[in-house]
């Protein structure tokens, strides 16, 4: 899980007040932070439980999948006629997707494609698909050349969510202070947040929960 954005006794007092997933959904969560593995903070579930409520979103789209953690969260949290597209690129991982979503009976409702984003983004976009909510969960130094797709995917009144979007607070260092290695990311999250918060078209707000979520809503 990520370092904490917050106090760490406010984020103590936070955490306490969180429910826990049941059943086997909430089995996957427990198991993935056991591992290490990259999947959405409780305090993302939390937000997102109350935003799909909200918002009860009817075709999806994941670009970063995982182990499935978070695409069979949106199945459980939206209508029951919801449909959900998600996109993984490396392989160990849609493998133990596919697992989890067959265990908890949802291979009705996840489609997962298995391939880049950026070739799978542009091939959506022509074959015309829709969508009114973009949750986006990948590697960071993506997130700029991806947004305009997810842009032009979303419907009028959709919703994007982005995650991680402040990388431990270090977005705002200046560039001296990042290590060498990490600086093409460093650029391109600072460059994704500024096009989303002046984007036209786009009401977008940063939320210190987790690492950071930027939420945007397509006018």
């Amino acid at each position: 899980m990520s370092k904490s954005l917050i106090d760490n006794q406010l984020q103590n007092f936070i955490d306490h007040l969180l429910p826990d997933l049941e059943g086997v959904l909430g089995e996957i969560q427990r198991r993935a932070y056991d591992e290490g593995l990259p999947i959405i903070s409780p305090h993302t579930v939390s937000f997102l439980s109350t935003l799909l409520a909200i918002k009860q979103p009817r075709n999806v789209l994941e670009i970063g999948c995982g182990v499935g953690f978070s695409a069979a969260l949106f199945v459980g949290l939206s209508p029951s006629d919801v449909a959900v597209t998600t996109i993984e690129r490396f392989d160990y991982m849609a493998k133990r997707a596919i697992k989890n979503f067959h265990k908890l009976g949802l291979d009705d409702k996840i489609r997962l494609i298995q391939n880049d984003a950026a070739i799978v983004l542009p091939q959506l976009l022509e074959a015309d698909e829709r969508y009114d909510f973009i949750f986006m969960d990948c590697a960071k130094s993506k997130y700029l050349s991806f947004f305009e797709f997810c842009i032009q995917l979303l419907d009028t009144g959709g919703i994007i969510v982005v995650d991680d979007v402040l990388q431990n607070g270090t977005v705002a260092w200046e560039r001296a202070e990042v290590l060498k290695r990490q600086r093409t990311t460093h650029r391109n999250l600072n460059d994704f947040l500024s096009l989303a918060m002046s984007a036209k078209g786009l009401k977008s707000s940063i939320l210190p929960i987790g690492d950071g979520l930027l939420l945007c809503v397509k006018e």
